[in-house]
């Protein structure tokens, strides 16, 4: 985890612990050199200093070793957002232009539809649209117990991510693979293997 904002120490000329260029995160940025010293040369491959926590390793695993930051809230990450195909528009089996206007904070999406008869899930409201709701749900004569819940911004795809239910939802799909062809059948392939993968790896 990236803890600090500092890049290079200005005296050592040496990446700062916990920054972003940790040499403890990211690996050396000398080959078989760790960030204090002790270990030098390629004999001590794979060891990992005890003073500085730095592994003994070639430099260039810099190029390919990532950390993280942790956030105050959920950010949409561009390469998933925007890559080519879009892997949270597949998983959401949503339009891209649709998830954009949710990430952008130009609509809110109804993650629970409540008792209200007019919304469905993932529907997508203007701000009007949904302040026009709020008044109908807490009009006198309202007759709605459950209210509907709305999200907006990457925190509302968050959720919707959450909800899928990957072993349910990947059964499903076999089942309308085997009825259907053509274009719907290579769009369900397509979501299907991307759901397989993030069941195989495990991931959130």
């Amino acid at each position: 985890e990236v803890t600090k904002p500092e890049t290079i120490n200005y005296r050592t000329l040496k990446p700062e612990m916990d920054g972003l260029f940790c040499e403890k995160i990211f690996g050396p940025s000398k080959d078989w050199e760790c960030h204090c010293g002790k270990y030098k040369r390629v004999r001590h491959r794979g060891i990992v200093c005890e003073r500085c926590g730095v592994e003994v390793t070639e430099s260039r695993v810099r190029r390919h070793r990532m950390g993280f930051i942790k956030l105050a809230a959920p950010v949409s990450h561009v390469w998933y957002l925007k890559g080519i195909p879009s892997y949270v528009a597949i998983l959401l089996d949503m339009p891209l232009r649709d998830v954009e206007q949710i990430v952008y904070f130009n609509c809110y999406v109804v993650l629970d539809a409540g008792d209200h008869k007019d919304l469905k899930y993932k529907q997508l409201l203007t701000e009007d649209e949904w302040l026009e709701i709020e008044d109908e749900i807490y009009a006198e004569d309202s007759e709605i117990e459950n209210e509907p819940v709305v999200g907006i911004g990457a925190e509302a795809l968050k959720q919707l991510l959450e909800d899928l239910q990957l072993n349910a939802v990947a059964e499903q799909l076999r089942e309308e693979i085997a009825g259907s062809k053509g274009q719907k059948r290579a769009k369900l392939i397509k979501r299907l293997r991307v759901i397989d993968n993030f069941i195989a790896t495990n991931a959130r």
